[in-house]
């Protein structure tokens, strides 16, 4: 269970830091074509989403991987979870089926993260 648990926090966490570097770096224009909603925010708004997901995807892995406050782990899956539920409500308000089916398939794997590291700290 302790490698799935890591292979899925290792894919989470590169998936939400590419994801978290597009949208601190790229102008909005670049941005557009594949992230619709980004007219519906403020710059700074993506700019704070972009950044949560790579404050998020460093503290998936480097708190257990460092053994520093491990309970870190699943409280960023946590957060990334909670930004993903709001994902998936942007996407349903605006009625893109196909982005909140997106954002599920990444929701699925946070709540195994949370599932697991959450149980594996109340055990230790």
């Amino acid at each position: 269970m302790n490698v799935f648990l890591w292979i899925l926090q290792f894919f989470l966490a590169i998936m939400f830091l590419l994801a978290g570097i597009f949208k601190t770096t790229l102008p909005i224009d670049r941005l557009r074509p594949k992230l619709r909603w980004v007219d519906d925010y403020s710059v700074g708004t993506v700019r704070f989403i972009g950044i949560a997901e790579i404050l998020g995807a460093i503290g998936l892995v480097l708190p257990a991987l460092t053994h520093i406050l491990p309970i870190l782990t699943p409280m960023a899956a946590v957060a990334l979870a909670v930004v993903m539920v709001l994902a998936v409500r942007v996407h349903l308000r605006r009625g893109e089926k196909s982005g909140a089916a997106y954002n599920i398939v990444f929701l699925v794997p946070l709540l195994m993260v949370i599932w697991g590291r959450f149980g594996e700290w109340a055990i230790s």
